[in-house]
């Protein structure tokens, strides 16, 4: 049957209760259990409610599935225990939303039923649930109707679920553990920083100014270490005008960190400490499985300087390539692509990502990064080519960048002239100069350090999934093309045993 004619017979049924003079729509329930606290209380009376998964009428006597966020029971409905109520069950469809009120019990067949007294109608549903979703090509309609997707495949929900737990115990950690503020920052901001990135762009129309959406908190926070406090978090959505794959996503959760007095090192032993407590409490063990590899979150992990990782997979001494020509040419001879604005660091970077990270597989800290692509960053004291940096790499993915502040406002000022030569040259990315934060670095900021790890990524290698959009409950995705679906929906299920 087509979908039209379905929601037809469902709007039909929805009006059939409204004449018998049924709310197929209150405002409140009487629910006094969860289903997986019903399921230990054999023999007592209980008021649950939930989604109907399945109807299977017989006669004077129908089965169903009642499902609701803790787990999913039998219902029996008797005519002679219901009455009256029992010629309202052809008004019900699979999906609609009910109440229960009574007695767990076992069937013959051993499984744990409501045998049910009474029952009012909560939601009447206007459309049915596709029988056919766990087998659906389409993922992009899978990620654009996810209400659907979450009810259809449990998994999907189930990681939602370890999402808030893995944010809930990181929180928990820096606060409880470890004495930080949550604090939260400007989203809107009139003008953009912390890293290199391309805006989304919007416009205020009572202050008449244009406004951009945060690619990164970090300057904010380091306000408040300028204005005394000395370890702050946040977690919160940071938005980049950039492409998409299964590792992207324009609109994306960050922890960004800052604490006063701590350098890059500090912040290597503060997220392997604070990523191997998560995954003991979320998950119980330290190691987990993520597409094929397991994966060891057990301190310590990994350290390795950048340039060493580079000698190794490219046969160059990172040291010698000193020149952009040097660069430009090394860039062709491994056949990775720049662009025409890129710097010799930035073209060398460009080639590390690209020949020397894929095997970083284990957690990892790679650290020593070239300078001119981290203005914010503070350069070593015994090599001014680099700065006190490491990015963490998980599963070939690079899972978040974190330096050694620069607090010294002469020098960022300095920075900040040659980004705006990148800028002139091409580069969108380039970081633009913050007058308000150079006034704030004169006031005085400590010695600072701080990271920034991407969530979603995190989420991925923890729950084994392979994309992002597997783990943002509504990823951005293309507009939806305008195509008419003819979706088919199973109808009935095949009862089970009955009580005598």
């Amino acid at each position: 049957m087509a979908l039209d004619q379905l929601q037809k017979e469902r709007i039909k049924k929805l009006n059939n209760l409204k004449r018998l003079g049924i709310n197929p729509y209150p405002a409140k329930s009487s629910k006094k259990q969860s289903i997986a606290q019903v399921l230990k209380l054999m023999g007592k009376k209980v008021t649950v409610a939930g989604r109907l998964r399945s109807m299977r009428p017989h006669g004077k006597i129908a089965f169903a599935d009642l499902e609701d966020a803790s787990g999913k029971i039998q219902l029996l409905l008797r005519q002679n225990n219901v009455g009256d109520a029992y010629e309202l069950l052809p008004n019900l469809d699979i999906g609609d939303f009910i109440e229960t009120l009574g007695e767990v019990i076992k069937t013959q067949a051993g499984e744990t039923t409501i045998d049910v007294t009474d029952f009012k109608v909560l939601t009447k549903s206007l459309r049915p649930l596709p029988s056919s979703w766990y087998g659906l090509k389409d993922v992009e309609e899978r990620y654009r109707r996810r209400y659907v997707d979450m009810v259809m495949n449990p998994e999907v929900k189930k990681i939602m679920e370890l999402r808030s737990k893995i944010i809930f115990s990181l929180r928990d950690f820096l606060i409880n553990k470890k004495g930080y503020y949550e604090v939260e920052n400007p989203v809107l901001q009139p003008l953009y920083g912390g890293t290199r990135a391309r805006p989304f762009k919007t416009h205020h129309n009572s202050l008449d100014m244009s406004l951009f959406l945060r690619i990164s908190n970090e300057l904010y926070l380091k306000r408040l270490i300028v204005g005394g406090f000395e370890k702050v978090f946040e977690i919160g959505h940071t938005f980049r005008n950039e492409g998409m794959d299964r590792n992207h996503n324009p609109e994306f959760t960050m922890l960004e960190t800052m604490e006063a007095y701590a350098d890059y090192i500090d912040n290597m032993d503060l997220v392997e400490e604070m990523f191997e407590y998560v995954v003991k409490t979320v998950f119980g063990k330290t190691k987990l499985a993520y597409q094929g590899k397991e994966i060891e979150f057990k301190r310590p992990w990994v350290r390795v300087k950048l340039a060493d990782l580079f000698k190794t997979h490219t046969g160059v001494n990172f040291d010698e390539i000193d020149t952009l020509e040097k660069a430009t040419t090394l860039a062709k001879k491994l056949g990775v692509e720049i662009k025409d604005f890129m710097t010799d660091g930035e073209i060398l970077l460009e080639i590390f990502e690209k020949k020397c990270t894929d095997q970083l597989v284990q957690p990892t800290f790679v650290y020593d990064y070239p300078a001119d692509f981290y203005p914010l960053a503070k350069r070593k004291a015994n090599n001014q080519k680099f700065v006190e940096s490491f990015d963490i790499y998980v599963a070939g993915m690079e899972m978040g960048t974190n330096y050694s502040e620069q607090n010294d406002p002469q020098e960022l000022k300095k920075a900040w002239e040659d980004e705006k030569k990148k800028l002139k040259k091409g580069n969108p990315e380039a970081q633009k100069t913050d007058d308000d934060f150079l006034t704030a670095l004169e006031y005085g900021m400590p010695p600072t350090s701080g990271i920034g790890p991407g969530l979603d990524r995190w989420v991925m290698v923890m729950t084994d999934s392979p994309s992002i959009a597997d783990v943002i409950p509504f990823p951005m995705l293309r507009p939806e093309k305008k195509i008419k679906l003819k979706e088919q929906v199973k109808v009935g299920e095949k009862t089970k045993a009955e009580i005598k």
